[in-house]
């Protein structure tokens, strides 16, 4: 059976880097992007390789909607050389940033940021690699616990990544015409270097979230990308239009 394939957004680092393992763990190829990290990009595809599937790592600024027809350029033809076919099955809106800053002083800059990359990149990539994602293929846009939970500090983020989950089930309506199933992860908090690795690297802020959490911890990355692989596999075809939050029980 021929290998699915999926372009992960953001899989250098973090959580899309864990993603992309995962994915292809399960017997896919992956095409992932990076903005700048370009030899982190490149280990995550030996990493892929080793696993006995294809990869490529492609640069892209989700903040910079004017360069996706490019891009989209990049991917057919990727596609072409590299895999002999016109169509990719997976797309995983990953890539983002994380902005600490309370609701009366985030500026209009950090606002407008968050905006291009956590929505605006979001939502127009998607739209312009339609024609490159096969019918019954799978979309997983990601969120945060943040939506349902309110933490200070978090009021632009959050509210962007609100933004996403009601996109996301405009998006599986008007995309279920072509069986295309469209739904939301949302994180609690992980230990990375998101928002400056306050997760990980702030003890106080560490010990807090797994006193709220149910499993008595904070998340690690490899939480995250066995769920988002999970719902690409043939038994999760039903489920669609779903927040799906992997927390470990925060704040229940």
């Amino acid at each position: 059976m021929k290998a699915k394939l999926a372009i992960v957004t953001g899989g250098s680092r973090g959580l899309g880097k864990n993603t992309a393992l995962r994915i292809a763990a399960k017997g896919n190829d992956v095409i992932l992007t990076y903005r700048s990290k370009k030899a982190e990009a490149d280990e995550v595809v030996a990493q892929i390789v080793a696993m006995g599937r294809k990869a490529v790592a492609l640069p892209l600024d989700v903040a910079d909607s004017k360069s996706f027809a490019e891009f989209a350029r990049q991917i057919s033809n990727t596609l072409q050389q590299q895999w002999g076919r016109n169509q990719f099955d997976f797309l995983i809106n990953n890539a983002g940033i994380g902005i600490h800053a309370s609701f009366a002083d985030t500026s209009e800059a950090q606002f407008d940021q968050l905006v291009n990359i956590q929505f605006k990149g979001v939502f127009f990539l998607t739209q312009t690699l339609l024609p490159l994602i096969a019918d019954h293929g799978r979309i997983v846009n990601i969120s945060t616990g943040l939506t349902r939970f309110s933490l200070p500090g978090f009021a632009a983020y959050a509210a962007m990544k609100g933004a996403i989950e009601v996109l996301t089930k405009y998006m599986a309506k008007e995309l279920g015409p072509r069986g295309i199933t469209v739904n939301v992860v949302a994180p609690g908090a992980i230990e990375t270097d998101f928002g400056g690795g306050i997760v990980r690297d702030n003890a106080q802020a560490n010990s807090f979230i797994a006193s709220q959490t149910a499993l008595g911890r904070a998340g690690l990355p490899d939480d995250i990308g066995g769920v988002i692989a999970s719902l690409l596999a043939e038994d999760n075809r039903w489920v669609n239009a779903q927040r799906i939050e992997a927390s470990g029980g925060m704040f229940i």
